[in-house]
């Protein structure tokens, strides 16, 4: 009887302790609870936006520049000067060219006289030739005299060709003088206000390739615009007409409007990026603004007052897979064709679509559904969203009404809280896990 009695205490204590380990088992490995942060679905004013950055520039910019080579001789304006169309600006040193021109005035005056004693010459050639032929009539002149005062006559006829195209060509030398020295004197060719001034006095300056640059001259500050980088998913909501507004550092808090005068079709691609230049027209009548300045521009391309919207929060938010989820039937069916596989709740960031929405045959990536609470648990909800400013989306669909809650984030209890940063960088997620990333 002791041994059968020893035998039954021992199976007991191993079914006492089989229960204890059991339940420390399952106390260990069940999933800790979730708290949920929820929003409610009400009604808002939505305005759509497109921001870009751009540069104030005036409406019309010359550069100025010269023609001649030479050293800059005096300068008649400077920086923010206003200046008149035709007003002399700069002056080239016009020593060099006035010798040319000299010298071209010469060449002119000896281009006449040679013409001159040319057609001096062909009229004594003529008359020979004319007495030539008289005395060969009477018979006192030889036919070989006839023909040499012949072939004199027409010898020096054209040697007065020749006089009188050098003299046409010493004219248009002369006239090339006139236009180099009066190159000399750099003038504005609009009305307007200097923004740069690019040489000194004393300054040599070379034309032989390209002008070089002066001055460059605004027509006029009271009209500028605003060249902006829109970026090609936004430049379809743009059209030309519409108000736009900016800001710049200069005047902190004040608004500055205008209206997109142009969307042009050139393209810009700077590292893969694709921009249009939409082109926002200012009335500077104040002054205020000044080429170069970095201009934010806003344009408002849709208001929508008093529509329904959830956040955008929930339609980033994704349940963490210690929560128990409640999957729509279209969900269930998506599942076992696409293959996700989520078992009682659980799953990994992986197996569950960007957003929360599931990406099943027949639903594509950019369908948008959020996650609404219904007693303890999170049940999916396909929504068609609407007009977005980035923080609410406007609900266009009959899915959710005013008043209904949704989540937005969640938390589960019993675990250290992981910064946003280092979960979606990998870091902290492998102990404890707390706060999931959205």
């Amino acid at each position: 009887m002791s041994f059968r009695w020893v035998g039954w205490v021992g199976a007991l204590v191993m079914v006492a302790a089989s229960g204890v380990g059991y339940w420390r088992y399952r106390d260990a490995h069940q999933p800790p609870p979730v708290t949920y942060q929820t929003a409610t679905i009400g009604r808002r004013h939505v305005v759509g936006r497109v921001t870009a950055t751009g540069t104030l520039l005036a409406t019309v910019t010359v550069t100025v520049g010269t023609q001649v080579s030479g050293r800059v001789q005096k300068l008649f304006v400077d920086y923010n000067s206003p200046v008149k169309k035709g007003q002399v600006v700069a002056k080239i040193d016009p020593l060099l060219f006035q010798a040319s021109l000299e010298q071209a005035r010469a060449n002119l005056a000896s281009a006449k006289a040679a013409l001159k004693s040319a057609t001096a010459q062909a009229d004594l050639a003529t008359r020979q030739f004319a007495r030539e032929q008289s005395l060969l009539q009477d018979h006192l002149a030889a036919q070989q005299d006839v023909d040499t005062s012949e072939s004199n006559a027409h010898v020096t006829a054209s040697q007065v060709d020749v006089a009188a195209a050098s003299l046409a060509q010493a004219q248009a030398q002369l006239h090339q003088a006139e236009t180099n020295l009066s190159y000399t004197d750099i003038v504005s060719p609009i009305d307007g206000i200097v923004i740069l001034r690019a040489v000194d006095v004393g300054q040599t300056v070379a034309a032989s390739l390209q002008a070089p640059v002066l001055f460059t001259i605004a027509e006029d500050l009271r009209k500028m615009q605003v060249n902006t980088n829109v970026s090609e998913g936004d430049v379809g909501r743009l059209e030309q007409g519409m108000a736009a507004f900016f800001t710049v550092d200069a005047y902190p808090g004040a608004r500055f409007r205008g209206t997109i005068s142009q969307i042009r079709n050139a393209a810009t691609t700077v590292q893969n990026v694709v921009t249009y230049d939409a082109v926002i027209d200012v009335d500077n009548s104040d002054l205020r603004l000044r080429p170069g300045m970095t201009a934010n521009a806003t344009v408002i391309y849709a208001d929508k007052r008093d529509v329904v919207a959830v956040p955008n929060a929930a339609l980033r938010f994704r349940p963490p897979p210690e929560a128990n989820v409640h999957k729509p039937a279209a969900s269930a069916s998506a599942e076992s064709h696409d293959g996700h596989r989520w078992r009682d709740g659980a799953g990994t960031a992986g197996d569950r679509p960007e957003g929360g929405g599931w990406a099943g045959r027949g639903e594509g990536r950019d369908s948008k559904s959020v996650w609404k609470l219904v007693g303890s648990e999170p049940v999916q909800v396909p929504i068609k969203a609407g007009l977005s400013d980035g923080a609410y989306t406007e609900l266009t669909g009959e899915e959710l009404a005013e008043g209904d809650v949704v989540i937005i984030d969640a938390t589960v209890n019993g675990k250290d809280s992981v910064p946003l940063s280092n979960a979606l960088s990998g870091g902290g997620m492998g102990g404890g896990g707390g706060r999931r990333p959205f």
